[in-house]
C-alpha cells in the first residue's frame, strides 16, 4: 500500500530537484554566508576586550537587538557572535525557503497545470506532496551541511558550526511541514504562501517579543525558541533539535491527510466568489482589486499586530533595563537617560517597520510579473488599455501599500507606547513612520525598474531589501563608514521630533525614488512581453 501512495517518487524527485536546483543554490549560499561573515566580521570589528564591552553594552541597550537576533549570550567569542547574530534569522531564511519549494512543487503544480501533466504517468497523488516536502529537506539539509563546512573553514570550533548547521536544517524541516499543510489548505498556491509565511512570521516575532521584552525564560514555547535553546557555541543542548523533528513528521503526516480529502485544484478554503454584479470602474481596477486587494488586506492587519508589538515593546524598556546590570550601572552613572533610549529605539523599530514595507511594495511589483508570465496581461493590452495605464495600475498598488501600511503601524505603535510617558506623543511616532516612506518608495522603484526595463535580474530588489536591512540594523554596530551607511535609503531618515532635524536627504531619497519609477515607465513601454 506505502509503495502505490509513493508511486514514482524517485524519478519524479531526480526530475524536480534537476529543474530547481538553480532557485535552492541562493538560498543555500546566501544562509550559509551569513553565519561565515559573523565568524569573519568578529575578529575584524571587534579585535579586543574593549571593543566587545562596546559592543556588548549596545546590544544590551537597544532591545531592538534581541528582537530580531534573540538574546546574547556571549559576545567575547567569534562562536558566541555568530550564534546570536546568524542562529534566528538564520533560521527565518531557511523555514522561508523550505515553505516556497514544498508550495511550489505542490499547489503551484496544480494552479499551472503541470499536476495534471505529472498525474497522468505512473505517480500517485500523494507522490507529488511527498517530492516537494523531500525536496525541501534535501535543500535544508543542504544548508546546514554547507553552512558547518564555511563557517568551520573561516576559524570556527567544528562542534559550534554543527550546531549552527543543525538548527538551520530543523527550520527548514519544521517549515516544511508548515508549507505542505497550508497547500491543503489555501485556495491557491498564493494563498497557501501567504498563510504559511505569516504564520512563519507570527512565530519569529512572538519569540522576538519575549526576548526583547526579558522574557527570554520563555522563549521555548514557540518553534524558533527550540532551536534556538540549542545554543550551539556556549552550552550545547542537542536533545532540543528533536522537537522540530517530532513537528515536522507531525505536520507532514497531517499535510497527507488533508490531501486525501480535498479536491484536486482546490483547498480545504475556497475561493472567495466575485461580486454579484459589477461594480468596477475599468477591468484595471477590477484586476488591481482582485489581484492585489486580499494581500493587502493580509498586510494592514498584519501592520496592527507589528505595531502593538512594537508598542508594547517600548513600554516595556524600563523593565528590560532593570533586569541589565550593565545598562544599570550606565543608566545610574548619567553617561545616558532611558528617554534617549526610548527614542533610539523606536526609530530603530520604525526603520525596521519601513523594510517590511517594502516587501509589501516590492511583492505587488512581482506579482504582476507571475501574471505576465501566465499570460494574463495580453488580454488586458489587447483591448483599449495601454502600456502606460497597465503599469501605472501596478505601480500605484506598489507605491501606496507600503505608505498605507507605516501609517497604520506607526499609528498602533504610537497609540500603545504612548500609554506610559517615554517623552514622545503618538502624533512623534505617526509623523516618524510617515517619514520612511520616501525611502521606503527607492527601493519599490527598484523593483518597478527592473520589472519595467529587465526582468531577468528580478532577484535584484529582493537583494536590495536585505542589504537595506543589513546595512540599516548591522551598520551603526559595526561602526561601517557614512558612506556606506548612505547606501541604505533609511539612513536619510531624520529624527523628525528633534529640534534642528534636516530633510534635505530625505529630499534626494525621494527625488530617487522618482526617478527609478519614471525609468521603469519608460523601460515597460519598450521591452517585449514575457
Amino acid at each position: 500500500m506505502t509503495s502505490e501512495r509513493l508511486a514514482g517518487f524517485r524519478p519524479l524527485l531526480q526530475a524536480t530537484a534537476r529543474q530547481d536546483a538553480h532557485q535552492i543554490a541562493p538560498w543555500v549560499m546566501l544562509t550559509s554566508v551569513l553565519s561565515m561573515t559573523s565568524v569573519l566580521a568578529f575578529g575584524w570589528v571587534f579585535p579586543d576586550p574593549a571593543s566587545q564591552a562596546v559592543l556588548s553594552r549596545n546590544v544590551a541597550s537597544n532591545p531592538a537587538f534581541a528582537l530580531i537576533f534573540g538574546s546574547a549570550r556571549d559576545l567575547t567569542t567569534a562562536e558566541g557572535f555568530n550564534d546570536w547574530r546568524a542562529l534566528a534569522l538564520g533560521g527565518f531564511f531557511a523555514g522561508l525557503m523550505a515553505i516556497f519549494i514544498v508550495v511550489r512543487h505542490s499547489r503551484g503544480d496544480e494552479d499551472s497545470g503541470q499536476a495534471e501533466l505529472i498525474a497522468s504517468g505512473v505517480v500517485s497523488r500523494h507522490t507529488r506532496l511527498m517530492v516537494a516536502v523531500a525536496l525541501a529537506g534535501i535543500a535544508s539539509v543542504a544548508m546546514g551541511v554547507v553552512t558547518t563546512i564555511l563557517t568551520t573553514a573561516v576559524g570556527s570550533t567544528f562542534l559550534a558550526a554543527l550546531g549552527m548547521g543543525a538548527t538551520y536544517t530543523a527550520s527548514g524541516l519544521m517549515f516544511a511541514g508548515v508549507g505542505a499543510v497550508a497547500a491543503q489548505v489555501g485556495s491557491d498556491a498564493h494563498s497557501a504562501n501567504t498563510m504559511a509565511v505569516g504564520a512563519l512570521g507570527a512565530l519569529f516575532l512572538v519569540r522576538g517579543y519575549l526576548d526583547a521584552t526579558g522574557n527570554e525564560d520563555w522563549v521555548w514555547v514557540t518553534p524558533f525558541g527550540w532551536t534556538q535553546s540549542v545554543h550551539p557555541a556556549t552550552d550545547p543542548a542537542w536533545l532540543w533539535l528533536l522537537p522540530p523533528l517530532g513537528l515536522s513528521a507531525l505536520l507532514v503526516g497531517m499535510a497527507n491527510l488533508l490531501l486525501a480529502r480535498r479536491d484536486f485544484g482546490l483547498g480545504l478554503v475556497p475561493p472567495t466568489p466575485g461580486p454579484a454584479r459589477g461594480g468596477f470602474a475599468s477591468p484595471l481596477a477590477a484586476v488591481a482589486r482582485l489581484l492585489h486587494g486580499p494581500a493587502l488586506l493580509t498586510w494592514a492587519l498584519g501592520f496592527v499586530v507589528i505595531g502593538a508589538v512594537f508598542g508594547f515593546i517600548a513600554t516595556s524598556l524600563g523593565e528590560v533595563f532593570g533586569k541589565n546590570p550593565m545598562m544599570a550601572a550606565v543608566l545610574a552613572s548619567g553617561q545616558v537617560t532611558t528617554g534617549v533610549l526610548t527614542a533610539e529605539f523606536l526609530a530603530m523599530l520604525l526603520r525596521m517597520m519601513g523594510i517590511i514595507a517594502a516587501v509589501v511594495g516590492v511583492q505587488a511589483v512581482m506579482r504582476f510579473y507571475t501574471e505576465e508570465l501566465e499570460h494574463r496581461v495580453d488580454p488586458l493590452l489587447g483591448a483599449a488599455a495601454s502600456r502606460t495605464r497597465v503599469f501605472a495600475w501596478t505601480a500605484g498598488v506598489a507605491l501606496l501599500g507600503p505608505a498605507l501600511a507605516l501609517l497604520i503601524g506607526g499609528t498602533m505603535t504610537g497609540l500603545v507606547a504612548t500609554r506610559q510617558d517615554i517623552g514622545l506623543s503618538v502624533g512623534d511616532v505617526i509623523r516618524q513612520a510617515v517619514a520612511e516612506t520616501p525611502a521606503v518608495w527607492v527601493l519599490v522603484g527598484i523593483a518597478l525598474l527592473v520589472i519595467g526595463a529587465r526582468p531577468a535580474v528580478r532577484l535584484a530588489p529582493w537583494l536590495a531589501v536585505v542589504a537595506t536591512f543589513a546595512i540599516t540594523i548591522l551598520g551603526p554596530l559595526f561602526r561601517l563608514w557614512d558612506w556606506i551607511l548612505g547606501i541604505s535609503p533609511l539612513w536619510h531618515v531624520p529624527t523628525v521630533s528633534a529640534p534642528d532635524a534636516s530633510y534635505r536627504g530625505l529630499l534626494v531619497v525621494g527625488l530617487l525614488a522618482l526617478v527609478l519609477v519614471v525609468a521603469g515607465f519608460a523601460g515597460y513601454r519598450r521591452r517585449d512581453l514575457a
